[in-house]
């Protein structure tokens, strides 16, 4: 199973690589990050094409012609309806998800942005989020994107993933240090 994953990651990020190296020298950056945006919440949204992305049932023709509809009706460029095309008859649209991370990825890192996965016990008023984001962007020293969840089981506090690092101050996880604590006492 890793070495599918990994495969998938390879393959997608080949893609990737090549639409955002096209897209740069032509300028054409911020409509890529949109379009990617789209794409992707189009992935989350639709279990249609999900399926179709995925199902060995859709022939390659079935693929092209759906994949060709949906990048007019999103506005994409020729680029990336072309990249798009391309996967479509190479039966690689099932890797579709992680071509849209990694192109996230790669934009982000042009622009020297990062993102922060927020879970929070309520949701952060405006002012917080604003708050969140300048203090992350003094630690990391890059521009910070805020993902924002609401996780009520937190009970209070939240937990912040910024790359490779996790802050926890949930007021669960505090409750679960005592209990650890407590039951090495007793």
């Amino acid at each position: 199973m890793a070495n599918s994953v990994s495969m998938s990651q390879s393959i997608a990020g080949r893609y990737a690589q090549a639409v955002f190296d096209i897209v740069r020298d032509d300028g054409g950056l911020d409509d890529l990050a949109r379009q990617t945006d789209d794409l992707g919440a189009a992935l989350s949204d639709s279990a249609d094409l999900r399926s179709l992305i995925s199902s060995p049932l859709y022939t390659r023709d079935d693929q092209a012609r759906a994949i060709a509809a949906l990048a007019r009706k999103m506005g994409f460029s020729t680029v990336l309806a072309n990249t798009l095309q391309l996967m479509a008859r190479n039966r690689r649209l099932f890797v579709l998800p992680q071509l849209v991370r990694q192109l996230q990825a790669l934009i982000a890192d042009e622009r020297g942005e990062v993102t922060a996965d927020v879970t929070s016990a309520v949701a952060l008023t405006d002012e917080q989020q604003a708050r969140l984001r300048d203090t992350l962007a003094q630690k990391s020293g890059k521009n910070v994107k805020l993902n924002t969840r609401v996780d009520d089981s937190l009970i209070g506090g939240m937990i912040v993933k910024l790359g490779s690092q996790m802050i926890d101050s949930s007021v669960r996880s505090k409750l679960a240090s005592l209990q650890n604590a407590m039951k090495e006492v007793g």
